[in-house]
């Protein structure tokens, strides 16, 4: 069932949402200061490609309050947005009952594109 779930999500966005996540990781690696913004838009990419079975999880570790202060910097530099546009797209596919698994998967990025650090995606 993940693997049709993947391909019907491929056909229907989750290949452009992909792209956008990769091109957006390539434009904030340009920087120095950008690079770990980049490598969680490339996170937020995998995550975007293939997302059922998938599990997000916490680090093991404690990444301290580095990881606190990434994620605010990480909020304005556009994660709220990110977030939004998965809610609402969530919320569009929850309205029918073919739609709630794509919903699911809308909300389980949306909880990683609003605080991606400390966090990683378990395959």
């Amino acid at each position: 069932m993940k693997i049709l779930g993947n391909i019907i999500w491929l056909l229907f966005g989750g290949f452009f949402l992909f792209i956008e996540y990769i091109l957006a990781g390539v434009a904030l690696c340009i920087t120095i200061i950008g690079i770990p913004f980049g490598l969680q838009s490339f996170k937020l990419g995998v995550l975007a490609l293939w997302p059922f079975g998938q599990k997000i999880e916490y680090m093991n570790y404690a990444p301290g309050c580095l990881s606190t202060i990434m994620n605010i910097l990480w909020l304005f530099i556009g994660g709220i947005w990110i977030m939004l546009t998965h809610i609402f797209f969530g919320l569009l596919l929850g309205i029918t009952i073919i739609g709630i698994p794509w919903a699911r998967q809308h909300f389980k990025m949306a909880s990683l594109a609003l605080t991606p650090f400390g966090r990683k995606v378990a395959f």
